[in-house]
């Protein structure tokens, strides 16, 4: 397997942070998953390329994955008894049908990242009836910690893992 790079994107690669997430969602759609069946949030995109913290994940040159990786706890989810501060949160990662597998790699990045900002987890929010996105994560290192069940969300799935320095993750 070739090297894999990750860098914050810029905010002229809008269209390939959109790129990746919308062929994520044709994917979900062609295996009968509702999950980000809308267009991307654009204005949240881009706030985060600007804030830098909206990646891309390359190998040989070519975008295949992006993940946003920040310390914005959704407040209608992660409640001050979670301690949102001694977390980064991962938001929006999808991964090119070319590169399927190296989600783990990036979660293992995303964890080293929040260990070196301080933090003590990694955790995201995740589809409430993705059975089996919530398996994924738990093969990857998370504990589904509860979930929040809100009529105007379809998220709500709380998934945490243990941040790590890149020793640790040579599991």
């Amino acid at each position: 397997m070739s090297d894999l790079h990750i860098r914050p994107g810029r905010p002229d690669e809008l269209g390939v942070v959109e790129g990746l997430l919308s062929g994520a969602s044709a994917w979900l759609a062609s295996r009968g998953i509702d999950q980000w069946q809308y267009p991307p949030h654009r204005d949240r995109i881009m706030t985060a390329l600007e804030r830098g913290v909206c990646f891309l994940a390359f190998e040989d040159g070519e975008p295949i994955a992006t993940m946003q990786v920040d310390d914005f706890a959704d407040p209608e989810f992660w409640t001050p008894d979670d301690d949102p501060g001694a977390a980064l949160y991962l938001h929006r990662m999808a991964v090119s049908r070319s590169a399927a597998g190296v989600g783990v790699r990036l979660l293992d990045w995303a964890a080293e990242r929040a260990a070196a900002q301080g933090k003590r987890w990694l955790r995201l929010d995740a589809w409430k009836d993705n059975e089996g996105l919530h398996r994924y994560y738990k093969a990857a290192g998370f504990t589904l910690v509860r979930i929040v069940d809100l009529p105007h969300r379809r998220s709500g799935a709380l998934f945490q893992r243990p941040a790590a320095s890149p020793s640790d993750t040579n599991r």
